[in-house]
């Protein structure tokens, strides 16, 4: 089974059993010795906080300058224990540090959160498999660190995933594929509208993160509550 880790390389794929192994349909030069590595995705879920450089030890992650409510798709990072920095954009002036260990062939997903007053690294292993015929699979994560305990709800459905407060996330879920969706996050076990995510094709054999992010007392308008997605993979 193949799968692509969205805009991975052109032409990479990888292959997913119990853990992560990856290959590529690049030629290859086969007297090479490859270095062992993981897979990291990116996401700046920290409101208000300035546009900035992400770092992997003393190694720019080159994906430009990064503002809240983006992410980097997966890249090569080299396994161990390693040390994630974060600078405003251009400028040697640090915001936040911290340490993360990655393993060989495993998938993980890094959002920097919480407050500028008060940064900090969120990690998850990406234990990524491929979803059943005609379903996608999708992952819930609460990134907003004042909002109250929430529920991911399919619109006019059940509850998707229950009670989660901030950085409380669910595995990867089933979810049939190939129909659109509106998504939102309900105050938990209330009808309560905190966010919305609406017309959401999920498509069958896709791999999908939810993030709810921002502040319930925001300082300003572009820090409110909002809910997102991103794309983990997707197979073929």
């Amino acid at each position: 089974m193949k799968t692509h880790l969205k805009n991975l390389l052109k032409g990479v794929s990888a292959v997913f059993f119990t853990a992560i192994s990856f290959s590529s349909c690049l030629k290859e030069n086969k007297s090479a010795t490859v270095p062992p590595v993981a897979m990291v995705t990116f996401v700046q879920a920290s409101p208000d906080e300035p546009v900035i450089d992400f770092y992997l030890d003393n190694n720019k992650i080159p994906a430009g300058p990064i503002s809240y409510g983006n992410n980097i798709d997966y890249f090569q990072a080299y396994i161990g224990k390693r040390t994630a920095y974060f600078y405003n954009t251009g400028t040697t002036t640090k915001i936040f540090s911290d340490t993360v260990t990655f393993n060989q062939n495993f998938a993980y997903s890094l959002f920097l959160a919480n407050k500028p007053s008060s940064p900090e690294l969120v990690v998850l292993n990406d234990s990524i498999s491929k979803p059943d015929a005609g379903h996608a699979s999708i992952r819930f994560i609460n990134l907003s660190p004042d909002a109250p305990s929430v529920d991911l709800v399919a619109k006019a459905g059940s509850v998707m995933v229950a009670n989660k407060s901030y950085k409380g996330h669910s595995s990867f879920l089933p979810i049939a594929g190939d129909k659109n969706y509106t998504l939102e996050v309900h105050r938990a076990g209330t009808n309560t509208v905190l966010a919305t995510l609406p017309g959401l094709k999920l498509n069958s054999g896709f791999v999908y993160t939810v993030w709810f992010h921002g502040l319930a007392t925001p300082a300003n308008a572009n820090d409110g509550l909002a809910v997102d997605i991103l794309t983990n993979a997707y197979y073929y």
